[in-house]
């Protein structure tokens, strides 16, 4: 062997790849070398595949929680909202807010002739109803025209499949908060017809939320001339702590401004602790995939000893022999993580299909609040997945490779 062959040389590299090959002898070492690359592609696509589901189920319910409730609340603390129009006007002129929705909201039951169920009603104006997105842009049923007029209410998807009810029929609404009378509050009771069917696609929505128009509710609710709350939508709700000050200063009055992230805190919290403990559970199946690595070069260096020794009385150096068993464990390490990130990749931008195929009307979505599986993918942790993985891949090839280069020629011949 040539002195002087400058590291990674073409020779090294050829003598890497043959290594890895079956041979009579060595196709246990190969064997091994699949599975070290199956190992570390099922890994890493398992990382990728599961990080992109738990983002797609964040987006998909912030989307959801945001689009129909607003980002931040204004509710009243010395006196009620008597003034809600003026204040609603003033607040939608506050820079970086896009909207201020007054609401009358209250529970209630809704009945039919099929069956009845708690709740939510919220009271909204019609020139408003824009501002609520999830619902305008999924309507199943029925047309949103004409609902200032008192009459008709829209209601939930599911809501109408469990009182088996869809536009145009009637539906019951019945509350204890009703007139007031000298023997004390007298509930109400009213019919309305269903002017329209949303389905926003999670099921607590679907399934408890009626709105009606804002007059209509103020009845209802013997709430006349008061609002329960005005809901405030900014241009970017990931910033609305820094909207907090201009909106108090621009209300002239005292109020209890909170926003979606304190009111979802809790659940988001718990999607954020579920994502990362599954990041650590699968992490550790590519830790068990790299150390495949470690037993494979090991199994492969006591299968070449002599190889080795002959190289060594031929002028081969040892860092010549540590480069070797390196780019053998290196090939695995990049083989199967570009394998695992296309396969990742794949399974990703295609799971609604396999979600149709593998569970056909089998996902419930009144135990997953979503109808599908949502994925979406992001870059950063796709690097972070990729890097890592190969960073672990390169560290478990060290210390079969200084073994190696570490053997001497004539134990190596004894071995052989």
């Amino acid at each position: 062997m040539r002195a002087g062959t400058p590291p990674f040389a073409p020779f090294e590299w050829l003598l890497a790849g043959r290594y890895l090959r079956a041979r009579r002898r060595g196709g246990g070492v190969s064997v091994v070398a699949f599975f070290s690359v199956l190992g570390i592609a099922l890994g890493v696509a398992t990382l990728i595949i599961v990080l992109s589901v738990m983002n797609g189920f964040r987006a998909e319910l912030l989307s959801k929680i945001v689009g129909i409730n607003g980002h931040l609340f204004a509710t009243p603390i010395d006196r009620s909202f008597n003034d809600w129009q003026d204040l609603s006007e003033r607040l939608s002129k506050v820079a970086g807010v896009k909207s201020a929705v007054p609401l009358v909201e209250g529970q209630a039951f809704a009945s039919s002739q099929y069956g009845g169920s708690g709740v939510l009603v919220r009271g909204v104006r019609a020139q408003d109803l824009d501002s609520l997105a999830a619902v305008t842009t999924s309507v199943r049923g029925g047309t949103l025209e004409g609902f200032d007029d008192g009459t008709g209410v829209l209601i939930g998807k599911r809501l109408a499949d469990t009182l088996g009810l869809q536009a145009g029929d009637t539906i019951t609404l019945s509350t204890p908060k009703g007139a007031s009378t000298p023997f004390g509050t007298a509930p109400r009771t009213k019919s309305y017809t269903v002017k329209a069917v949303f389905e926003v696609g999670m099921t607590e929505f679907d399934q408890t939320f009626v709105f009606m128009p804002l007059t209509e509710a103020q009845t209802f609710f013997n709430r006349e001339g008061d609002v329960s709350l005005i809901e405030i939508y900014v241009d970017d709700p990931d910033h609305v702590g820094d909207m907090r000050e201009p909106l108090e200063m621009a209300a002239e009055r005292p109020l209890l401004l909170t926003d979606w992230r304190q009111r979802n805190r809790t659940f988001f919290g718990a999607l954020e602790v579920e994502r990362n403990v599954m990041f650590l559970i699968l992490s550790l199946i590519v830790v068990v995939a790299t150390l495949n690595i470690v037993s494979g070069l090991i199994l492969l260096v006591r299968d070449k000893s002599s190889d080795i020794a002959i190289l060594r009385t031929m002028g081969a150096t040892p860092g010549t022999i540590m480069r070797v068993f390196l780019i053998n464990g290196a090939l695995i390490g990049v083989v199967g993580t570009l394998s695992g990130l296309v396969l990742g990749i794949v399974i990703t931008l295609n799971i609604k299909p396999i979600q149709r195929f593998l569970f056909p009307g089998a996902w419930d979505p009144t135990v997953r609040f979503l109808a599908e599986i949502p994925a979406e993918m992001n870059p950063r942790e796709i690097v972070a997945v990729v890097v890592t993985t190969l960073i672990l891949s390169l560290a478990a090839t060290l210390y079969p490779s200084w073994r190696a280069a570490r053997l001497d020629p004539v134990q190596a011949l004894r071995y052989g």
